[in-house]
């Protein structure tokens, strides 16, 4: 771990619960912080190719500095509802629902007060596992029903970080959950991610309008900067003049992932850090991942360092359904209906190559 993330600093009480820091390790000198605030990841530490330890996930030093933080998002679990709705609204059956515009004119990661600031509760802990619950009631948010959900982090001697999410409700609704972690495979202040190499196992992905909402349509990646179907760079194409990637300012934008079967766990993204050999093997259960390249992205700076904020500095793999998806009947639903069981899992596998 750093030397600087002391877990006294994650022990504050916030609108009267307690958060905590739960530190996570195996045998490959892998080591994962994970905070309940926000649920989040706030660390995650690797050897790289050379055996040098390397933090890959961008956070902060303290609950101090994530309260006070301008990107809300870092490492935290985003829900009800990961990334858009347009114009805040959504229908099941007949009954309308408005949720907060708080991405004008859209609805995002949940609305003013998301997941991503809640105080969940630790229902179990010990060195390779977290498990961490949230009740969202209903109406919270616009949101329809009492949502019971919980997030287990566990990390596995094949050097694997495995998300599980489950979820019931009381009342038809929608989730959609993702982890927000934005990372760099060099090292958390090591630079640009742009020479990153990055395949993702999508042949079609979700363009959008002007304020980030789906068109509605499958677009073929190939031949297009979207085409990652092949290893390349990150800014390979980043800056290329295609409408999509002006919309997006870079890279930020649902990738529809190649399954046999619905809710296969399978493959749904490899990156390797150019300079430190480590490489990361995203498997997820879902339909969809969002890239994206960060606008801009803080970074994690020791006490009386003060390292100026660099453009592109780290990327998300959010593993999700799709954007909007409760206002286009042809994606994948996000209908919870009561009595079911909302379940969902991702995959971070850890490696070098030499």
């Amino acid at each position: 771990m750093h030397h600087y993330i002391k877990n006294e600093y994650f022990q504050q009480l916030v609108r009267g619960a307690q958060t905590d820091l739960f530190v996570l390790s195996n045998s490959q000198n892998t080591v994962v912080a994970i905070t309940n605030y926000g649920a989040r990841i706030v660390s995650v530490k690797v050897p790289n190719a050379e055996g040098t330890s390397t933090d890959i996930v961008v956070g902060y030093n303290s609950i101090e500095e994530y309260l006070n933080a301008t990107e809300v998002y870092h490492g935290a679990v985003v829900g009800r509802y990961a990334n858009r709705i347009a114009n805040g609204k959504f229908s099941i059956g007949e009954r309308r629902y408005t949720l907060a515009q708080n991405n004008f004119p859209n609805h995002l990661h949940g609305g003013q007060k998301g997941f991503h600031q809640a105080i969940w509760t630790v229902v179990q802990q010990n060195s390779t596992s977290v498990t961490l619950r949230y009740f969202s009631a209903d109406g919270e948010e616009g949101y329809p029903g009492n949502l019971h959900l919980s997030v287990t982090y566990s990390l596995t001697e094949a050097n694997e970080l495995r998300l599980t999410f489950e979820a019931t409700t009381d009342k038809d609704t929608i989730v959609n959950l993702t982890n927000h972690s934005y990372f760099n495979l060099n090292g958390v202040n090591s630079g640009t991610i742009l020479h990153h190499l990055l395949q993702i196992n999508a042949d079609y992905f979700t363009p959008v309008d002007g304020t980030s909402i789906p068109l509605g349509n499958l677009a073929a990646v190939k031949g297009s900067p979207f085409d990652f179907t092949e290893s390349r760079t990150i800014g390979k194409s980043i800056g290329a003049k295609h409408l999509q990637l002006i919309i997006g300012d870079g890279y930020d934008h649902n990738f529809v992932l190649n399954k046999s079967r619905e809710h296969e766990l399978s493959l749904a993204a490899t990156a390797v850090g150019d300079k430190s050999g480590i490489k990361m093997e995203v498997f997820t259960t879902e339909p969809g991942l969002q890239l994206y390249t960060g606008k801009f992205s803080p970074r994690k700076a020791a006490p009386l360092e003060n390292l100026e904020e660099e453009r592109r500095s780290a990327f998300c793999l959010e593993t999700q359904h799709f954007p909007d998806s409760p206002n286009h009947p042809n994606f994948p639903s996000t209908v919870l209906k009561r009595g079911d069981v909302f379940h969902s899992q991702t995959i971070f596998k850890l490696s070098t190559i030499a």
